[in-house]
C-alpha cells in the first residue's frame, strides 16, 4: 500500500511539474489507483472478517473449555464430598491438590479469554483506522482529480480548444475511460452533478443511464402495448412484442406492401364496411386486394344487416359437449407478426385446431395460418372488452372480436375445448383480500386425482391448474362446511402415485365435506403442511371451537372469540397470552414447514435485541436495521405476519409499566401496523388488544390510539411494499407520534426554488398527499391542472421518476433509501433524502382557463428550465428578452445606474446563468459577454415597475406561440423499418399527437392519434404504428411502422399516449391525417411571431 501511495504521489508531483501534461492519461492513472486502493480496502475489510471470525471461534472454543472444566469440578467437589463422608481421612490432601489445580485452569482459560477479547478489540480498532485512511486518501485523490479536470476545462475553455473528455461507467465502479467511443462528441463533464450534458457542436445525444431506483419504484417493469379501439388505448400485452407473436404464413408479404397499400376513390362504392358487400358473400380481404389491414371493429355497425355470420349460428345452436364436435367459424381481427396492425380474418375451429382464411369464399385453398389447441394452450382476457391472447406453445395470438358477445362466445367455446371449464369461468369474489394460506395440494374427488395450485381466500377455497392462472377451476365454499382429518381416504394408491408427489405411507389426509355437495378430499405432503391446511380451513368454516386445532395460542384467541371479546374474561389474563421473561421454544401459530418455524424464532430474538437494548443516539441505527430486517422478513414470508403481531402483543399484555422496554415494543408495534395487518380472527384480535389499552392519560395509550388510527388506515388504502425507511423509524422512535395524526413530514420543492413541508403517515398515497399540497399552496387539483410529484434518482443522474396515484409515500421513500444504500453503502446514511418536486408533467389548452397564479408562476419557471436546457427553440435575441422577464420576476428589483458597479454585475450574471440558455453562453468571450449583461440590463430596466404576475403573464403568452408548448421531448433514434431519415431526433407527445422533430427542433412529421392503431414496447425498442393518407393520391392510405431507439425509461411515452388518447377523447373512425410542415414555415412560426407578439407586450409594459 506505501508503494502504491508513494508511486501515486511521485505520478502527481510529475504531473504538476510539467508544461506540457496529458491530463487524460494522468486521470485514468489516477483512477486506476483509487480502483486499486479501493480493492486494498476490500481485501482489508475481509481479512478483518476473517480475524474477527476466527478470534470469535477462539472465544467460542475457550468458553466451552472453561465449561467443560467447571463441570469437572463439580464432578470433583461431588467425589471429594462423598469421600469425605466415607473416609474423611483417607485422601484429603490429594483432593485438595487437585482442587486447586483444576482452579489455576479455569483461571488460566479466563486469563486466555480477556487477552484474547483485547486482542480482537485492538484488530478492529486497528482495521478501522486502516480503512479511515485509506477512504481519506482516496477522497483527497478524488478531490485532486477534480480539481485538475476543472482547471483543464476552464483553460481549455478560454482557448476555444474541444475538450475531448469521454466519461464512461464500469460496471462496478466509476472510471474513466477513452477508448470507448470516438472524439466526435465534445463533452463538457461536471464532477458536482455527476452526469453529461452535450455542447452546442454535438451532434448525437447522451441517453441517461437508468439508475437503480427506476428498478426499484417500477420494479418488474416492462412496456406494455396498446391499441386504439373506439378511441381510446386498450392494452392487449403487458410486456414488449417479439417478432414473431400473432405470426402467420400470410405476414411475409406484410412488409412488401407496407408503404403502396392503398384503397382508391373508385372503391367506394363497395367498401369493407358495407353491408352489400356482405350480402354478395364477397371477402373484406378480397376487396382490398393489395392491403389485409382491417378497420378497427367499432367503425362497424352492429345493428345493420352486416353482422357476423356466427350471430346466425348463434341463435340456432348451442355448445354443449355433444356439440363442440361442430365446427365453429366467424370474422376476428388478427394482429400482424411484422407489422403489428389488426387484419380481419375468417376463422373456423375444428378437430381441435383453428385455421383462418382471408374471407369464407377462400375456406377451398390452403389456410393463411393454424393455431393447435392441447392442454398448454391458454386465454387471457385483454384490458378492453373485445380482446383476448390465445397463448399456444410456440406464439401468442392477439385477437379482437366485433363485440363482446363475439368475444365471449368465442371464449366459452375455446374453453370448452380446452376443458378449463364446462361452462362459463367461475366467478372470482372482487376483494382485495390476499390468500391466508395457499400451496400444491392433490385434490380428489369420485376416484380421480389431480395436483392442484389450491388458496383460501377469506371464506372460499380455490384451486387452479398453474400457480399463475387469475381464473380458478371450481371454488369450495368453506362457510358451514365440515373439516376433517381422515386416515389415507384415496380411492387408490396407484391414482395417488398418477399425482407425482411421490410419498403414499407418509401423507395426511383432510375432507371438506360443503353443505349440498360432495366431499372433496385433500393430499397433504408434510405434517406442518397438513397442521396449518387444517387449522385456516377449520377457522374458515367455523368449526375452529368443534375440535382442538392450531397451537394453544391460536386456540385461546379462538375461545376470546367465542365470548365476544368480553373485558373481564379471564382468558386476558392467560399465561399462553401474556409476558414472559422466558423466550419462545415454538411458534405463536402454526406455520407450514420447519423452515417459517425457525425463522419466527429468529423473528423473536430480532423483537427482543429492539425491545430490551435502550434507544439512544449511538444505537439509533442498531435500531433501525432490526426493525427493517425483521418487517422485510414478513413481508417476504406473509405466513410470518401473524406470528409478528402475536409476539407483540404478547410481550406488551401484562407487562411492568413505566418501563422503556414495554415503550419500545408499543413503538415496534406502530411501525408493524402501518405495513401489514394479520388475517381472520387475529385482525379481530388486534382490534380487540388495542381497544383494551387505548388511553390517552397514559404513554401506552396514547401509542395504543396511534395504532389503532393506523390500523383503519392500512384497511383503507391497502398494506405496504417495502420495509419501513430510517425516516419512518426514527420519526416512531424520536418524536412521539401519537401527538401528530401526520406523524411524518417531508419538503416538496417547485421550481421557483421554493419548497412547502408536508405531513403524512404511513398509509398516504400519492394521491393524498398531493391532496393536502394543493390545498396548502393554493393550486387546483393535479387532473386539473396537469402537475404531478416527482423524485429525484438516489445514482445523482439526471433523472427523475413520475409518481403515480396510487403508490405510497413511504414505500417512495424506503425504496429510495435502500437504492442510495446498496449504491453507496455507508456513505450518505442519514444525510440524504429523497427530493420531492411537484411540477407540470402535461400540459392541456383547456388548463389554461381557470389557471391559478401560482400555477402560472410555476409553469413560467419549469418553461424557463426547458430554455436553459435547450429543450425550447428561442433564438438569442428572444432568450435575452425572457431571461430579462424572468430576472424581474425572480428580483423585483432591476439593476440602475445608482447601484454600484460590482453589485449591479453580479446580479446580471446571476440572471444570465439562471435564465439564458447554456448553448448560447458557451463560446461567449469575455468581451462577448460583458456585452450580453449590458443588454440584459438595458432590456431590463424597460420592465422597471412591472409585476411579477405581468411578467409571468406576458412569459406564458409568448411561450404558448409555439405549437408544441407543453409537449413532453424524448431524445430517439429511428432504426428500421423507421422511414425517417435523421440520424437523431425529438419525439415530442403534445395534445394533437406525436410529433417527429430533427434536432434543431423542426418539425419534420406530425402523426394524429386517430392515426395511430398501435404502439409500445418491440423488443428494446418503441414501436408505433400509424396510418397515413397520402395528400396527393385522393383518399389513399397505408400502413407505418416506426420503430425507435430510445434510453431505458421509455415506458413514459406509451403511458403519455395512452393518457392523452383518453383525455382529448379521439375517435378513431375520424379521418386519420398526416400533417407536414415545411422547416422554414415552422421556425418562422416558432420564432417570428413569438418575438413580435413579445415586441408589443414589451411596449405596453
Amino acid at each position: 500500500m506505501a508503494d502504491v501511495l508513494e508511486s501515486g504521489g511521485a505520478g502527481a508531483g510529475s504531473v504538476g511539474g510539467a508544461g506540457s501534461v496529458d491530463w487524460q492519461k494522468h486521470c485514468v492513472a489516477l483512477e486506476m489507483q483509487l480502483l486499486r486502493f479501493r480493492l486494498q480496502a476490500g481485501k482489508i475489510r475481509e481479512l478483518l472478517a476473517e480475524k474477527m471470525q476466527e478470534l470469535e471461534q477462539r472465544v467460542t472454543e475457550s468458553d466451552q473449555r472453561a465449561e467443560s472444566a467447571e463441570k469437572r469440578v463439580q464432578v470433583m467437589e461431588e467425589k471429594l464430598k462423598s469421600a469425605n463422608m466415607l473416609q474423611p481421612s483417607e485422601s484429603e490432601n490429594s483432593l485438595y491438590r487437585r482442587y486447586q489445580e483444576l482452579t489455576n485452569q479455569v483461571q488460566e482459560k479466563d486469563a486466555v479469554i480477556k487477552r484474547l477479547e483485547v486482542q480482537l478489540e485492538k484488530q478492529i480498532l486497528v482495521r478501522a483506522q486502516e480503512a479511515k485512511i485509506i477512504e481519506e486518501k482516496a477522497a483527497n485523490i478524488k478531490d485532486w482529480v477534480t480539481f485538475k479536470l476543472r482547471e483543464v476545462s476552464s483553460n481549455t475553455a478560454g482557448r476555444r480548444k474541444p475538450c475531448f473528455f469521454l466519461i464512461g461507467c464500469d460496471e462496478t465502479i466509476g472510471l474513466t475511460r477513452s477508448k470507448t467511443h470516438s472524439y466526435n462528441y465534445h463533452l463538457a463533464f461536471s464532477l458536482d452533478h455527476t452526469h453529461l450534458v452535450l455542447s452546442a457542436g454535438s451532434s448525437l445525444p447522451q441517453y441517461p443511464s437508468t439508475g437503480p431506483f427506476t428498478h426499484l419504484i417500477y420494479k418488474n417493469i416492462s412496456v406494455p402495448v396498446y391499441t386504439t379501439l373506439k378511441g381510446k388505448a386498450t392494452q392487449i400485452s403487458s410486456v414488449p412484442l417479439h417478432d414473431d407473436d400473432s405470426g402467420s404464413e400470410d405476414d411475409s408479404g406484410s412488409l412488401a406492401s407496407l408503404r403502396t397499400s392503398t384503397l382508391g376513390p373508385d372503391r367506394k362504392g363497395s367498401t369493407p364496411g358495407s353491408p352489400r358487400a356482405v350480402k354478395r358473400g364477397v371477402s373484406m380481404s378480397s376487396i382490398s386486394s393489395e392491403s389485409d389491414y382491417a378497420i378497427p371493429p367499432d367503425a362497424y355497425s352492429l345493428d345493420s344487416d352486416y353482422s357476423e355470420p356466427e350471430h346466425k349460428v348463434q341463435r340456432t345452436s348451442s355448445y354443449s359437449c355433444e356439440s363442440l364436435r361442430e365446427p365453429k367459424s366467424g370474422y376476428l381481427l388478427k394482429m400482424g407478426s411484422q407489422v403489428k396492425a389488426w387484419k380481419r380474418r375468417w376463422f373456423i375451429l375444428r378437430n381441435g385446431e383453428i385455421l383462418y382464411y382471408k374471407s369464407p369464399s377462400d375456406v377451398i385453398r390452403k389456410p393463411q395460418g393454424q393455431m393447435e389447441l392441447n392442454s398448454s394452450c391458454r386465454i387471457v382476457r385483454g384490458e378492453g372488452a373485445q380482446t383476448f391472447q390465445l397463448i399456444t406453445e410456440k406464439k401468442t395470438f392477439y385477437l379482437t372480436a366485433d363485440s363482446p358477445n363475439i368475444l365471449e362466445e368465442w371464449i366459452r367455446v375455446l374453453q370448452n375445448i380446452l376443458k378449463v371449464q364446462a361452462s362459463s369461468p367461475v366467478p372470482m369474489e372482487t376483494t382485495a383480500a390476499k390468500p391466508t394460506v395457499r400451496g400444491w395440494l392433490t385434490k380428489v374427488k369420485h376416484g380421480h386425482s389431480k395436483l392442484m395450485w389450491c388458496s383460501l381466500v377469506s371464506k372460499v377455497f380455490y384451486y387452479y391448474r398453474n400457480q399463475d392462472d387469475k381464473l380458478p377451476l371450481g371454488q369450495l365454499r368453506m362457510r358451514e362446511a365440515a373439516v376433517e382429518e381422515v386416515d389415507r381416504s384415496c380411492d387408490s394408491d396407484e391414482d395417488y402415485e398418477a399425482s407425482g408427489r411421490g410419498f403414499l405411507s407418509s401423507h395426511c389426509t383432510l375432507v371438506v365435506h360443503p353443505r349440498e355437495q360432495s366431499p372433496t378430499y385433500l393430499l397433504i405432503g408434510t405434517k406442518q403442511e397438513k397442521d396449518t391446511w387444517l387449522y385456516h380451513l377449520a377457522v374458515a368454516a367455523g368449526s375452529s371451537a368443534s375440535f382442538k386445532v392450531g397451537t394453544e395460542y391460536e386456540q385461546l384467541v379462538g375461545n376470546l372469540l367465542d365470548v365476544e371479546g368480553d373485558p373481564d374474561s379471564a382468558l386476558w389474563r392467560s399465561e399462553s397470552l401474556c409476558f414472559c421473561k422466558d423466550g419462545l421454544r415454538s411458534p405463536l401459530t402454526t406455520l407450514p414447514s420447519e423452515a417459517l418455524q425457525t425463522e419466527a424464532l429468529k423473528l423473536f430474538k430480532s423483537c427482543q435485541l429492539f425491545i430490551n437494548v435502550l434507544v439512544e443516539s449511538p444505537s439509533i441505527d442498531y435500531h433501525t436495521s432490526l426493525a427493517q430486517n425483521a418487517l422485510q422478513v414478513c413481508l417476504t414470508h406473509s405466513e410470518l405476519q401473524n406470528e409478528m403481531y402475536c409476539q407483540l402483543i404478547k410481550q406488551t399484555n401484562r407487562r411492568t409499566p413505566h418501563n422503556y422496554s414495554l415503550t419500545q415494543c408499543w413503538q415496534l408495534l406502530s411501525v408493524c401496523v402501518a405495513l401489514f395487518l394479520p388475517q381472520q380472527h387475529f385482525l379481530w384480535y388486534l382490534r380487540q388488544y388495542l381497544q383494551r389499552h387505548a388511553d390517552p392519560r397514559s404513554e401506552v395509550g396514547k401509542y395504543a390510539v396511534y395504532c389503532q388510527r393506523s390500523v383503519e388506515r392500512t384497511l383503507q388504502n391497502g398494506e405496504r411494499e417495502a420495509k419501513p425507511s430510517r425516516m419512518e423509524i426514527l420519526s416512531i422512535l424520536l418524536r412521539n407520534p401519537y401527538h401528530h395524526s401526520l406523524p411524518f413530514s417531508i419538503p416538496v420543492h417547485f421550481m421557483n426554488n421554493t419548497y412547502q413541508v408536508v405531513g403524512f403517515d404511513g398509509s398516504t398515497t400519492v394521491d393524498e398527499f398531493l391532496s393536502t399540497l394543493t390545498q396548502r399552496v393554493g393550486m387546483r387539483k393535479p387532473h386539473l391542472s396537469g402537475f404531478a410529484l416527482f423524485t429525484d434518482d438516489p445514482s445523482g443522474k439526471d433523472l427523475e421518476h413520475c409518481l403515480q396515484p396510487s403508490v405510497k409515500i413511504c414505500d417512495v421513500i424506503s425504496k429510495w433509501e435502500q437504492a442510495l444504500k446498496e449504491l453507496h453503502p455507508g456513505k450518505y446514511e442519514g444525510t440524504r433524502i429523497v427530493r420531492l418536486t411537484y411540477k407540470s408533467r402535461l400540459c392541456f389548452r383547456a388548463q389554461a382557463k381557470g389557471e391559478m397564479d401560482r400555477e402560472r408562476l410555476l409553469l413560467a419557471y419549469q418553461v424557463n428550465d426547458e430554455v436553459h436546457q435547450g429543450h425550447f427553440p428561442v433564438n438569442k435575441e428572444l432568450a435575452l428578452e425572457v431571461a430579462a422577464l424572468m430576472a424581474q420576476v425572480a428580483q423585483q428589483i432591476s439593476p440602475s445606474c445608482n447601484s454600484p458597479q460590482p453589485k449591479t454585475q453580479q446580479i446580471l450574471v446571476q440572471a444570465l446563468e439562471r435564465f439564458y440558455p447554456k448553448r448560447y453562453k458557451q463560446d461567449c468571450s469575455m468581451d462577448q459577454f460583458r456585452d450580453l449583461s449590458e443588454r440584459l440590463a438595458t432590456k431590463w430596466s424597460v420592465l422597471r415597475g412591472c409585476s411579477a404576475s405581468e411578467c409571468v403573464r406576458i412569459y406564458l403568452t409568448v411561450a404558448r406561440k409555439w405549437p408544441l408548448f407543453g409537449a413532453k421531448l424524448f431524445s430517439a433514434k429511428p432504426i428500421p423499418p423507421s422511414s425517417v431519415e435523421q440520424s437523431q431526433v425529438w419525439l415530442a407527445v403534445n395534445e394533437d399527437g406525436l410529433c417527429v422533430l430533427d434536432y434543431t427542433m423542426h418539425l419534420l412529421v406530425m402523426y394524429s392519434y386517430q392515426s395511430v392503431i398501435t404502439f409500445g414496447g418491440c423488443r428494446d425498442d418503441l414501436m408505433v404504428v400509424v396510418s397515413q393518407t397520402k395528400e396527393q393520391g385522393g383518399g389513399k392510405k397505408s400502413v407505418e411502422k416506426l420503430v425507435f431507439a430510445m434510453a431505458k425509461p421509455k415506458v413514459k411515452i406509451p403511458t403519455l399516449i395512452r393518457l392523452l388518447i383518453v383525455a382529448c377523447g379521439m375517435s378513431h373512425s375520424s379521418s386519420m391525417a398526416v400533417t407536414r410542415c415545411r422547416s422554414r414555415a415552422f421556425q418562422s412560426c416558432s420564432m417570428g411571431d413569438i418575438s413580435g407578439e413579445y415586441a408589443g407586450y414589451g411596449r405596453i409594459s
